[in-house]
Formats: structure tokens, C-alpha cells, sequence
């Protein structure tokens, strides 16, 4: 792989491409795993969390304005589509930002922006949908017991209420999705945890589609309120175990629910 060691282009190109040459020539091991990926899509997601390790570490810093795409294509030893997605990914977040002439710029390093889990945007087939749902119930899990111990008196009648308004959205789905997303919030406020909460925005999306399907299939909400309400009472009651029961449940509930939907989309997005 070529490597870049000309100072004279180091210096024009400014802090964020030194640092990439930087990362490339200390033999960190990044560049060899990236070129050798067998697929566009891990080595885009290689190259974007490269990137946003960079910018955990300090080596890029809000300001910098990145290298070309044809700089950064022979930094990293890849071609330009999955260099691309990578950095179209890293836009999406709020991370970069795309400026006149095709530059980019590092915009925003807050902690909600570093840590937006990239595998959401990955396609959903049934075994992705498994893990991803593996890993909802481990962060929201956590985020349930935190609610318990910490949410004010003021958070958990939110909770309640929001659960019991349920019951004014069985015959409208679009309604019910509104009030569902502001219910999941409140019990993520009330845990108090910032990072795990931005984690858990990004899982409660997988599959959305399909879940959209699924809303509007005949009993779902219904049963989507109860276990709302009995969550929402164990919270109001400080109940550990009971609140974290009754969520797995209802996590439990929402996957079989998707699962059943994915079948019925007009087709599977797998790109």
C-alpha cells in the first residue's frame, strides 16, 4: 500500500490530513484491515470508525477541514464509493460537514453524536434483527433499572400517563407511534444516562418499517399499552424486578411483532 510522506503536501492540506499520514505510517493497525475488507459496506463502516476514533483521540478536532476524497483514498488504500459511504454516514450524524469545492469539515464532537451506533443503518435481514434487538434489550434494560432508581416524582407520573394514553390510540397507528416514541423517551430521561440514551434513540429505529406494519396489524397495540402501563406502574412503584420483567416482555412482544411484519413489506431492503 502506498504510503504518504511528503511534507510539502502534509503542510498544505493542514492538521486532519497530517493526522490521517500520522495514523497511516505509525503502523496502527487500520490501514491493512481496511484495503484487505471483502465487502463495500465493511470497509465503509471500517473507514468511518477510523474517523470517529480519530476525532475520540483528538488527532482531528472540530474545524479541521478534511483531505480530498483522492487524498484520503491512497491514506486509506481504498477506492472512492465505500470512502463515500463513509463519509455520507458520518454527515448524516452531524459529524462532518460537506462544504463548496466537496471538503469536509469536522463539525460536532459532542458525546450524543460520537456514539450513534453505525449498525443501524445496516440492512435487516432476520438474524441482523436478532442481534440488533439483543442489543436494544441490554442498553434499555439497564436504562429501566436506572429509571427506577432515579427519575423524580415529576418523570414517573409522565411515564404512567403516557402509558394509560395508550388506551386513546388502539384504532390509530400513526397516533399511537407518536405517543410510543415519547413513552420510551421519558423512561430514557428518567434513567439520566445521556450516552446510553442517544444508544437506545438509534436501536429504537431498527426495523421501522416493518414496525410501522406491524402497528397497524389488528390486537398489537392493544397489548403494546398494557405493557406499557404495567412498566410504567412498576417504575411509579420503584420496582426494579418488575419494571425489567415487564419490559423484556414487551421487547420480546415488539420483535416477534417486527418479525411477523418483515414478511409482509413490498420488498426486503438488503443493499
Amino acid at each position: 500500500m502506498a504510503k504518504i510522506v511528503d511534507a510539502k503536501v502534509v503542510q498544505t492540506e493542514g492538521d486532519a490530513f497530517a493526522s490521517i499520514v500520522k495514523a497511516q505510517n505509525s503502523g496502527e493497525p487500520y490501514a491493512g484491515s481496511i484495503g484487505g475488507a471483502s465487502t463495500r459496506a465493511s470497509i465503509s463502516e471500517q473507514v468511518s470508525n477510523r474517523i470517529l476514533a480519530m476525532i475520540k483521540s483528538g488527532n482531528l478536532k472540530a474545524g479541521d477541514k478534511m483531505p480530498t476524497e483522492q487524498q484520503m483514498c491512497v491514506a486509506f488504500g481504498i477506492s472512492r464509493p465505500p470512502l463515500r459511504e463513509a463519509l455520507k454516514a458520518l454527515t448524516l450524524m452531524g459529524i462532518l460537514e460537506s462544504r463548496q469545492g466537496g471538503r469536509y469539515i469536522v463539525t460536532d464532537l459532542s458525546p450524543t453524536r460520537l456514539v450513534t451506533p453505525f449498525n443501524v443503518l445496516l440492512s435487516v435481514a432476520d438474524a441482523d434483527l436478532h442481534m440488533q434487538f439483543e442489543a436494544r434489550a441490554v442498553v434499555e434494560l439497564e436504562l429501566v433499572r436506572f429509571c427506577v432508581e432515579r427519575a423524580s416524582e415529576e418523570q414517573r407520573a409522565r411515564i404512567v400517563s403516557l402509558g394509560i394514553d395508550g388506551r386513546n390510540f388502539l384504532d390509530d397507528p400513526v397516533g399511537f407511534r407518536l405517543l410510543d416514541a415519547e413513552y420510551h423517551q421519558a423512561i430514557n430521561e428518567g434513567a439520566g444516562n445521556q450516552i446510553l440514551s442517544t444508544i437506545s434513540e438509534g436501536l429504537y429505529n431498527v426495523a421501522i418499517d416493518a414496525r410501522r406494519v406491524a402497528s397497524a396489524t389488528p390486537g398489537v397495540i392493544e397489548i403494546s399499552t398494557d405493557q406499557h402501563c404495567r412498566v410504567a406502574e412498576a417504575i411509579a412503584a420503584r420496582d426494579v424486578k418488575t419494571a425489567v420483567s415487564a419490559y423484556r416482555e414487551h421487547l420480546d412482544h415488539v420483535l416477534d411483532t417486527t418479525l411477523n411484519a418483515i414478511h409482509e413489506l413490498p420488498e426486503q431492503q438488503n443493499e
